[in-house]
């Protein structure tokens, strides 16, 4: 009786907001008179034991997954401009086609939209995607630690997406472009100085990284050292030159390389990571062979197809070294796991999270859905089935529609915690209530 009173006042008390105020609708006093069941259930919820839920050790494969993850993109309503990689030169996400999508530079669309890297929602969603795909962790590609182009923001997104990381418990790593020096170079104008100013530039960002990534407890480590990936050299590319710059850090990381590139960072060199190349599989099965005879520790690559947009965005010119894999509806991703279990690596590099520009997403896209995501449930043996893989999706879709509505948001907040604690059937009893009042 006491709650039937409890709806009998609120509704009451709505009716009579509407009598003063046009802006109160129907709507808006039905979802106010709903939200105190959907509170309820979630307190109910809160309290109830936890039987029937996967609990926390869901993964059944040892091997580690980790994923490659792209921090550079901005969208107007959050960051109050739309960041390059979803314009390119000349796509305007203001404009929508014929499917009712905005215009951005990729041939694929994220299944949320396009979307800004340090938005946390968006971080949220992704990260529990990942959880419930078995993914370990993720290595952030990183530019510096300087004002330069876009690189401060990039550096902004990937720590606002640590706090995220280690509230969820998964890992992280760096990858340090070492060529984004060559813009410090270029302010340089005395020519003998250049180098050694490049030079200073890498040694700083190394430093920054053993600051403020190494100190965290959920970075990557391998061996108890700290795994840095380097995404070449590129610019320094001897020995002496990385000796001298890791001789300014009191951390002794790892440091991978891309593929017959560890021989160029002196002594903290740490191993090799495969890559996409134009020959595919021949290039695949090749490398592998070469890291088998010379006893190379090595991190496998894994990716779903690469169909760049640089030629119809305006960042290339057309020419004929143009290449794509084709994605062949997941046949790829499988063709590059089938080979993980047979060849010499130690861990997995999943390439990529979501470089749109390049067509080399695992993340839900409109072309392909969940598909990627629960082939890699196959291989990581997760106890989490298919369906649970919309929950996130849920999740951040209601976060977005209803983000003003405060007591809605905090019971979504719980819904958060629920599926990152791998209490999924909470998660999809709380959800399935709040949609039957609260559409996506």
């Amino acid at each position: 009786m006491k709650s039937i009173s409890n709806r009998l006042i609120l509704l009451m008390l709505l009716c009579i907001a509407v009598s003063c105020s046009e802006d109160v609708t129907t709507e808006q006093i039905d979802q106010e008179v709903d939200i105190e069941d959907i509170e309820n259930l979630y307190k109910e919820l809160l309290e109830a034991p936890d039987e029937n839920t996967i609990g926390d050790m869901v993964k059944r494969n040892p091997k580690k997954l980790y994923v490659h993850y792209m921090p550079w993109f901005h969208t107007k309503e959050y960051d109050g401009y739309w960041g390059q990689h979803w314009t390119m030169t000349n796509k305007n996400p203001d404009n929508y086609n014929e499917l009712g999508n905005r215009e951005i530079g990729s041939h694929y669309y994220p299944l949320v939209g396009p979307y800004s890297s340090q938005d946390p929602d968006l971080q949220k969603y992704h990260l529990l995607l990942m959880k419930l795909a078995g993914i370990d962790g993720v290595i952030f590609d990183w530019y510096g630690s300087r004002d330069i182009n876009d690189y401060l923001s990039i550096k902004k997104n990937t720590e606002s997406f640590i706090e995220e990381i280690e509230e969820v418990g998964l890992e992280f790593a760096i990858m340090y472009e070492d060529r984004v020096a060559e813009y410090t170079m270029a302010k340089v104008s005395d020519a003998k100085r250049r180098t050694a100013a490049g030079m200073e530039a890498v040694a700083n960002d190394i430093k920054y990284i053993e600051d403020t990534y190494f100190t965290s407890e959920n970075y990557i480590r391998h061996n108890g050292a700290e795994m840095l990936f380097v995404f070449g050299p590129h610019f320094m590319v001897s020995s002496e030159q990385w000796n001298e710059v890791f001789s300014n850090i009191g951390s002794q990381p790892e440091v991978f390389t891309l593929w017959k590139a560890s021989d160029r960072v002196g002594k903290m060199s740490g191993g090799e990571f495969s890559w996409v190349d134009k020959d595919h599989m021949e290039t695949l099965k090749g490398y592998y062979n070469y890291a088998r005879e010379n006893e190379v520790t090595t991190i496998g690559g894994v990716y779903p197809g690469f169909h760049d947009f640089y030629v119809e965005g305006g960042w290339r010119e057309s020419n004929e070294n143009d290449w794509m894999i084709p994605h062949n509806n997941g046949e790829t991703l499988s063709e590059t796991l089938s080979l993980m279990d047979n060849e010499p690596v130690e861990f997995i590099q999943l390439i990529t999270w979501n470089d749109f520009g390049e067509g080399t997403m695992l993340e839900p896209t409109e072309e392909f859905g969940f598909n990627y995501l629960k082939e890699l449930q196959a291989y990581t043996k997760v106890s989490y089935t298919e369906e649970t893989l919309e929950l996130p999706y849920q999740y951040y879709k209601l976060k977005k529609k209803y983000r003003s509505h405060r007591r809605l948001n905090r019971v979504l907040n719980g819904v958060y915690k629920f599926i990152f604690k791998s209490k999924t059937k909470k998660a999809s009893k709380l959800l399935k209530r709040i949609q039957k009042r609260f559409t996506i």
